[in-house]
């Protein structure tokens, strides 16, 4: 059945890849075993995902990504059922620091906060960790997510 993502760009200009993100997340979701979905991507600033940050989770900073799990299901017109899943927000500007942090080119570290985002919204959880530079993973979350994305280093985005 495949999945749907509806994809936003809300306080930024609508980058020229755009297009490129659903036929990613189609593949690592298919990867993952992860069907009939639908998931809302929103990219946007360092503001507005500050904001996000601030009245969702009470921290008044811009983060990289964030991921609001919904979980409902529904039945569209043709009686096919599909989960809810939920919304990822990721700010480009942040995407762009952390890929200057980690020494990495801005479509790899797209694909990890795509990725990122894919599995909150599918039950992972990773705790206080998080990936660090030079310091491999420990949690099942962060293993699973870069073995995973090393299968679609040749994938691109931007």
């Amino acid at each position: 059945m495949a999945n749907r993502f509806l994809l936003s760009c809300e306080d930024i200009d609508e980058p020229e890849w755009l297009e490129r993100v659903e036929p990613f997340m189609q593949k690592i979701a298919a990867e993952m075993g992860f069907d009939g979905q639908e998931i809302s991507i929103m990219f946007c600033g360092d503001k507005m995902i500050r904001e996000l940050n601030k009245n969702y989770r009470n921290i008044d900073s811009a983060t990289d990504v964030l991921s609001f799990e919904n979980g409902e299901t529904f039945k569209d017109e043709d009686g096919l059922e599909w989960l809810l899943a939920g919304d990822i927000a990721i700010s480009v500007e942040t995407l762009k620091k952390n890929a200057e942090y980690f020494g990495d080119d801005i479509n790899s570290e797209l694909k990890r906060l795509l990725f990122h985002g894919l599995l909150h919204l599918n039950g992972y959880d990773h705790g206080e960790e998080h990936i660090e530079k030079g310091k491999e993973p420990e949690c099942e979350m962060l293993k699973v997510q870069e073995e995973i994305l090393l299968k679609f280093k040749g994938e691109k985005i931007i």
